[in-house]
């Protein structure tokens, strides 16, 4: 198991009863390299959408259990946020909660010529992911694999 994941699935386990005291759910937990800074991140949510109160006070129930077991070796810095709107869809609970909905993905590389693709998600299964697609005016389901996937994403529907 990578670092990475090792950290996050950690944190998340200290986590856990946090969420549950402040009443938010923990959507999503990672810790990534950007440039020469390593960030511990935890998004949550709630149905109502999470306030910044909720962020800061989940933020520091965190923090005090993260000195206290005191295992992350690398310096690092600790950001609670909300998982947004165009919210990325990397777990398969995130598809689960987001079946019928439009969302939005990216392909590593191109497919009949986009890279881009976007869509009401019908199904998914561990290898490949189901979208209805608008296209020359009428409805067609294409299957895309999981694997040629760079990001999905909740569509912003303004």
């Amino acid at each position: 198991m990578a670092k990475q994941e090792s950290v996050a699935e950690r944190t998340e386990a200290l986590l856990t009863p946090i969420a549950a005291r402040f009443q938010v759910n923990i959507y999503d937990v990672e810790f990534v390299k950007e440039g020469s800074d390593w960030y511990l991140r935890a998004y949550i949510d709630k149905p109502e959408g999470v306030t910044i109160q909720d962020c800061e006070d989940v933020s520091r129930a965190l923090s005090d259990r993260l000195d206290e077991e005191d295992f992350i070796e690398d310096a690092y810095i600790l950001e609670v946020s909300s998982p947004g709107l165009g919210r990325i869809l990397k777990k398969d609970r995130h598809l689960q909660s987001a079946l019928g909905q439009e969302i939005e993905l990216k392909t590593y590389r191109p497919v009949e010529g986009q890279k881009e693709f976007s869509g009401i998600l019908k199904s998914f299964d561990t290898e490949s992911l189901v979208l209805a697609c608008e296209q020359k005016d009428q409805i067609s389901n294409r299957t895309f694999s999981r694997k040629d996937l760079a990001v999905i994403r909740l569509a912003l529907d303004f």
